[in-house]
Formats: C-alpha cells, sequence, structure tokens
C-alpha cells in the first residue's frame, strides 16, 4: 500500500487508501452480495430505480450503465432530491429502488427512500453506516468498506460505492447468462485493488506539476461518454468543492451542442476517453486549441491513445486491462489527485471547503 503518512491533509491520504479500502470491500462483501443477489433475483424486478445525492448519484449513474449492459435491466438514476416528483405514484412493474449515500443520514436520499415505501418499492441501501437511518428502511443492504473519511469530497467512499455497485452488477448478470461467460470480466474486476495502486503511484508526480501548470485558469470543462459521463461529472463536482472554481461535466458530444462557445485562453478541457474513443477526439481537440484552450487526456497508454497525445497539453494515463464497462474505478483517480494538488495551489484547504458539510440534512 502507498504511504500517506507524509501528507498533510486527509483528501490526499484518503485518496492513497483506496487500494487498501477496495481490498476490504472484495473480501467482506463478496458473500453479502452474492446473497443480496440471490434474494433480489428471485423476485424477478423488472425495473431498477437507483437514487443518491451529489457523489452518490454519479457512483449511481455509473452502476445503471453496468445493470443496464450487463444484466439486461431496465433501470434509472434520479437525484435523491426529485425522486418523489419524477418516479409515478402508481407502478404497475416489479421496481426495486438502490439508494446510495455515504453515511446513511442524508435527508434528501432518506426522504426518496420514504417516497418508494409509499409506492412498495422495495430497498437496497447501498452505504458505508451500518445502523444508519437509511439502512434501517432497506430490506437489502450492501455495506462499502471505506472506513472513516474526514475530508468533506468524497473521494475512497466513491471508488468503494462504484466497486460495490459492480459487484452487484456482475453477480446479478452471471443469474442470467451464467458464471462461465463472465468468469474474465469478473476476475478483472477484482484486480481493482491493484490497479489502483499501480496507477495513483505512477501518477502523482506528474499530476502534482499539472495542477501548478494549470492554477490560473478560470474554468474547468470534463467530457466523458459512457459509464464515464458519471466520471466527467464526479470530476467537476470534486473541483468545485475543493477548488471553488467553475467547473462542468458533459456527455462529450453534448459539448458541442452550445457549451463550446465558452471555451477560450482561459479554460481547461479535460476530456476522458477509453482507448476505442480516442480516434473520435482528435478534431475536437484541435479546434479546442485553436480557441486557445489548454486540454488534458484521461485515457490508457495504448497505440490509439498516441493519435492524441501529440494534441493535447497534458494525458493521464491509467492502468490497462479494466474492462470499460468498470473504466469509471480508474478513470477518476487522476481527477481526484489533480483536484487535491489544484486546491492546495490555489490556496485552498481540500479538507474543509467554506460553505460545504460532508452530510447534507
Amino acid at each position: 500500500m502507498i504511504s500517506s503518512d507524509v501528507y498533510e491533509h486527509y483528501m490526499i491520504r484518503e485518496i492513497l487508501e483506496e487500494p487498501e479500502a477496495l481490498k476490504r470491500t472484495i473480501d467482506l462483501e463478496y458473500d453479502r452480495i452474492r446473497n443480496v443477489v440471490n434474494e433480489i433475483a428471485a423476485e424477478n424486478y423488472e425495473m431498477v430505480y437507483i437514487t443518491g445525492s451529489g457523489t452518490s448519484y454519479h457512483a449511481g449513474l455509473a452502476s445503471q450503465y453496468a445493470l443496464s449492459n450487463l444484466a439486461g435491466l431496465v433501470s434509472s438514476a434520479l437525484p435523491a432530491s426529485e425522486f418523489d416528483r419524477w418516479v409515478p405514484k402508481r407502478i404497475s412493474r416489479r421496481t426495486l429502488l438502490i439508494a446510495i449515500s455515504q453515511s446513511g443520514e442524508s435527508s434528501d436520499v432518506l426522504e426518496a427512500a420514504d417516497a418508494a415505501l409509499k409506492r412498495k418499492i422495495p430497498i437496497l441501501a447501498v452505504t458505508n453506516t451500518p445502523g444508519s437511518s437509511l439502512s434501517e428502511k432497506a430490506e437489502f443492504h450492501i455495506f462499502p468498506r471505506s472506513g472513516r473519511e474526514n475530508a468533506i469530497p468524497a473521494t475512497k467512499t466513491y471508488v468503494t460505492q462504484l466497486l460495490s455497485l459492480f459487484m452487484f452488477s456482475i453477480e446479478l448478470a452471471a443469474k442470467n447468462v451464467g458464471d462461465d461467460e463472465l468468469l474474465d470480466l469478473r476476475n478483472r474486476l477484482y484486480m481493482a485493488p491493484q490497479a489502483v495502486e499501480h496507477t495513483l503511484k505512477s501518477l502523482i508526480p506528474k499530476i502534482k506539476e499539472a495542477s501548478r501548470r494549470f492554477k490560473d485558469l478560470d474554468a474547468v470543462f470534463l467530457l466523458g461518454s459512457g459509464a464515464n459521463y458519471a466520471t466527467a461529472l464526479e470530476g467537476a463536482l470534486k473541483l468545485k468543492e475543493a477548488c471553488n472554481i467553475f467547473s462542468e461535466g458533459f456527455a462529450t458530444r453534448e459539448f458541442l451542442h452550445g457549451p463550446l462557445r465558452l471555451v477560450d485562453e482561459h479554460t481547461l478541457v479535460i476530456m476522458i476517453a477509453a482507448p476505442d474513443e480516442v480516434e473520435s477526439l482528435v478534431e475536437l481537440s484541435r479546434s479546442l486549441k485553436g480557441f486557445g484552450a489548454s486540454t488534458i487526456l484521461v485515457s490508457e497508454s495504448t497505440r490509439r491513445t498516441k493519435l492524441l497525445t501529440r494534441e493535447v497539453d497534458e494525458v493521464f494515463t491509467v492502468s490497462s486491462g479494466m474492462p470499460l464497462i468498470f473504466s469509471p474505478l480508474l478513470y477518476i483517480l487522476p481527477l481526484q489527485v489533480f483536484t487535491y494538488y489544484s486546491s492546495i495551489f490555489r490556496g485552498f484547504n481540500p479538507d474543509r471547503p467554506e460553505k460545504l458539510k460532508k452530510v447534507v440534512k
């Protein structure tokens, strides 16, 4: 495990604790998740809603992608504060709610849970806090094993939520297609602790220098597609929280439909792209550079990635080999570290952003 003892702030220490937190989640939750999957599969749910707030909502959005593509479930992620407004009062299909909350005490998530129970929708709680209010409302439980998180910006709680939800998705999918077809996918998912540790070790010095280089820019746009649309949203949230900077996440092609107008020499654009998406970004990257923007690519080191390396100011490469459907586990790491150092170089305390609280009630 990477030593975090030399670091002053909780945020970076907690980022460096992620490999161990992921390993602990696999070791302690594997059996529980398989049991939960057995119980849920027996109910033959036709529809799954997923809800959470902030970072937990982004974890839910990434899990919607996994559940839809792996398990073939009709699923919909909604911010907890909007759940009661968007979900029909009368539910005609067998429906499950996955409610995600680090603390299990977020008032918006608890209200969404109550709204689900009024509709006779059972709840799967994904929370780091056994015995919390959310866990008491739920019929099914998964407990990501992040350990205590002291910094207000969520980092290790996010990746353990992701891993827990991805484990749930692949085990549920195995009920439909059989273990043999998913064996390789499962094995590669369970290599996440090692892949995260390798990525963090290789990137920290480079990201620290890049954070210093871009510290005076006024706005950051983050672009991602598929599962990494959620990564773009989560990265933008981290930058808002810890760096007090205007930052927004977009689905990559949606950025062309209006927001591109805002790009200029004061702008940083971070493109999050799997290797098979890189080629399609070459023209966009050239346009961004033509408008004066600074650019960063977050991807893996492959021959395809080299096509774009010459077109951007900086490349943050994550470990290769993680299936695309689970790639948010790795692609968020450079953004977490970049946020931490950007906060430091901008003169902020990343652990305690002004106006924010760890649990919103």
